[in-house]
Protein backbone atom coordinates (compact mmCIF):
# COMPACT_ATOMS: atom_id res chain seq x y z
CA UNK A 1 0.00 0.00 0.00
CA UNK A 2 1.48 3.31 -0.97
CA UNK A 3 1.59 6.35 1.27
CA UNK A 4 -1.28 8.18 -0.47
CA UNK A 5 -3.70 5.24 -0.03
CA UNK A 6 -2.74 4.93 3.64
CA UNK A 7 -3.29 8.65 4.15
CA UNK A 8 -6.70 8.46 2.42
CA UNK A 9 -7.74 5.49 4.60
CA UNK A 10 -6.72 7.25 7.81
CA UNK A 11 -8.51 10.41 6.69
CA UNK A 12 -11.72 8.48 6.00
CA UNK A 13 -11.44 6.81 9.40
CA UNK A 14 -11.02 10.22 11.04
CA UNK A 15 -14.10 11.57 9.26
CA UNK A 16 -16.23 8.59 10.33
CA UNK A 17 -15.05 8.82 13.95
CA UNK A 18 -15.71 12.57 13.90
CA UNK A 19 -19.26 12.02 12.64
CA UNK A 20 -19.89 9.43 15.35
CA UNK A 21 -18.53 11.76 18.03
CA UNK A 22 -20.71 14.60 16.70
CA UNK A 23 -23.81 12.40 16.74
CA UNK A 24 -23.06 11.29 20.30
CA UNK A 25 -22.63 14.91 21.38
CA UNK A 26 -25.96 15.88 19.75
CA UNK A 27 -27.81 13.01 21.44
CA UNK A 28 -26.44 13.96 24.85
CA UNK A 29 -26.77 17.72 24.38
CA UNK A 30 -30.36 17.72 23.13
CA UNK A 31 -31.52 14.55 24.95
CA UNK A 32 -32.70 12.95 21.72
CA UNK A 33 -34.89 9.84 21.91
CA UNK A 34 -35.81 7.28 19.27
CA UNK A 35 -39.40 7.51 18.03
CA UNK A 36 -41.66 4.61 18.99
CA UNK A 37 -41.67 3.17 15.47
CA UNK A 38 -37.88 2.79 15.48
CA UNK A 39 -37.52 1.76 19.11
CA UNK A 40 -39.75 -1.27 18.62
CA UNK A 41 -39.95 -3.21 21.85
CA UNK A 42 -37.11 -1.42 23.64
CA UNK A 43 -39.25 -0.09 26.46
CA UNK A 44 -42.67 1.08 27.56
CA UNK A 45 -44.84 2.82 24.99
CA UNK A 46 -44.91 6.59 25.37
CA UNK A 47 -43.35 8.38 28.32
CA UNK A 48 -45.26 6.43 30.98
CA UNK A 49 -42.80 4.70 33.28
CA UNK A 50 -43.85 2.17 35.87
CA UNK A 51 -40.70 2.43 38.00
CA UNK A 52 -39.29 5.73 39.32
CA UNK A 53 -36.73 6.71 41.91
CA UNK A 54 -38.60 9.34 43.91
CA UNK A 55 -35.79 10.30 46.27
CA UNK A 56 -32.32 9.11 47.22
CA UNK A 57 -30.49 10.11 50.39
CA UNK A 58 -26.81 9.35 51.02
CA UNK A 59 -26.20 8.13 54.55
CA UNK A 60 -22.43 7.84 54.18
CA UNK A 61 -19.95 7.15 51.38
CA UNK A 62 -21.09 3.54 50.92
CA UNK A 63 -24.74 3.49 52.05
CA UNK A 64 -27.84 5.27 50.81
CA UNK A 65 -31.60 5.02 51.14
CA UNK A 66 -33.88 5.20 48.10
CA UNK A 67 -37.63 5.65 47.82
CA UNK A 68 -38.77 3.73 44.74
CA UNK A 69 -42.26 3.95 43.21
CA UNK A 70 -43.68 1.11 41.14
CA UNK A 71 -47.21 1.65 39.82
CA UNK A 72 -48.99 3.11 42.90
CA UNK A 73 -46.77 1.51 45.54
CA UNK A 74 -43.60 2.88 47.11
CA UNK A 75 -40.74 0.87 48.57
CA UNK A 76 -38.02 2.14 50.91
CA UNK A 77 -34.74 0.38 50.09
CA UNK A 78 -31.29 0.67 51.66
CA UNK A 79 -28.48 0.36 49.11
CA UNK A 80 -25.20 -1.00 50.46
CA UNK A 81 -22.15 -2.87 49.14
CA UNK A 82 -23.64 -6.09 50.55
CA UNK A 83 -26.72 -5.57 48.35
CA UNK A 84 -30.11 -3.90 48.59
CA UNK A 85 -32.18 -4.30 51.76
CA UNK A 86 -35.94 -3.68 51.78
CA UNK A 87 -36.75 -1.51 54.79
CA UNK A 88 -40.44 -0.96 54.08
CA UNK A 89 -42.46 -2.19 51.14
CA UNK A 90 -45.90 -1.64 49.70
CA UNK A 91 -46.40 1.92 50.91
CA UNK A 92 -49.57 3.28 49.28
CA UNK A 93 -48.41 6.38 47.36
CA UNK A 94 -51.92 7.84 46.96
CA UNK A 95 -52.67 7.58 50.70
CA UNK A 96 -49.31 9.12 51.60
CA UNK A 97 -49.91 12.04 49.23
CA UNK A 98 -53.43 12.61 50.61
CA UNK A 99 -52.06 12.61 54.17
CA UNK A 100 -49.35 15.12 53.21
CA UNK A 101 -51.92 17.45 51.61
CA UNK A 102 -54.17 17.43 54.70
Amino acid sequence: MDFLALLRTLGALGVVLGLLAGALWAVRRYDLKLPGAFAGGLGPKGDVRRVQIIERLAIDARHSVALIRRDDREHLVMLAPQGPLLIEGGIDAAARKAAADA
